[in-house]
């Protein structure tokens, strides 16, 4: 794996029966950048992300990531080593506060014994505030007034301050690569612009945080990717920066019919 790339795809392959959704897929992801992972629908995105974080076991090929082939690694093997990622549908607990849904994402860190959250008050009462400010400082990079709502349940939380909480919660393990689903579904276009911002700022306070998106609104790609990678079938069929995908003839048959 080369200094300048943090994962490395080669010959990726799922197939489920008869179907594949990946076919032979080599990419990679770059220390520090935002990759946008584009393709029409059922074109193999997102269960790239499935396989990348353990929820599939690849069929064939390779995912190599710290200098080790992730392929057949548990989901919370893979979260531990720096990887986190949010779902396109919410995986919020809506009764629960805003509070308690970001704290899950640092779960591995977290004491969970019995001895310690009954005996040792006085460190469960340090490991709590601890806590309280690590979630507060997210929060303020998102949206200040969310702090003062810390305490609330998520449910009574609009769509884009959804979103936000779900990102924060992605960050809690402070990930060397962070995936986003489809960030943008459910909201207008105004709320994609300012989740768009929140997350550009977060990555300018991250130096070393890889993100790859994956998003259908063509306007976010080109505003905060660096380069694209586009699929189709479950294949690589371009890539480079947005100027040069959205040029390509490939690309464009792809998504609008080969009359493009």
């Amino acid at each position: 794996m080369s200094a300048a790339s943090l994962i490395e795809v080669e010959d990726l392959t799922m197939r489920f029966g008869g179907l594949t959704a990946l076919d032979r897929l080599n990419m990679s992801v770059r220390q520090g950048e935002i990759l946008g992972l584009l393709g029409p629908n059922g074109s193999g995105k997102t269960t790239f992300f499935n396989v990348l974080t353990g929820l599939y076991k690849a069929t064939s090929g390779r995912i190599t990531y710290g200098g080790e082939n992730v392929i057949g690694k548990t989901p919370q093997a893979i979260y531990r080593s720096g990887v986190a990622r949010t779902f396109q549908r919410s995986r919020l607990s809506l009764s629960l506060t805003v509070f308690d849904n970001i704290l899950i994402g640092d779960y591995q860190h977290i004491q969970h014994g019995l001895v310690f959250n009954l005996l040792r008050r006085k460190a469960f009462r340090a490991e709590y505030e601890a806590y309280v400010e690590k979630v507060t400082a997210l929060l303020r990079i998102f949206s200040p007034p969310l702090v003062s709502r810390l305490f609330e349940p998520v449910e009574t939380f609009t769509m884009i301050d959804r979103r936000r909480i779900e990102v924060c919660r992605a960050l809690m393990s402070q990930p060397r690569l962070l995936l986003l689903d489809e960030p943008s579904a459910g909201m207008t276009h105004d709320e994609t612009d300012e989740l768009m911002q929140d997350i550009l700022q977060v990555r300018g306070r991250m130096n070393n945080l890889a993100v790859v998106l994956i998003e259908h609104e063509m306007n976010v790609i080109e505003r905060v990717t660096e380069r694209c990678i586009v699929l189709n079938y479950g294949r690589k069929i371009a890539e480079g920066t947005y100027a040069e995908i959205t040029a390509d003839p490939d690309v464009q048959a792809a998504y609008l019919g080969e009359a493009a």
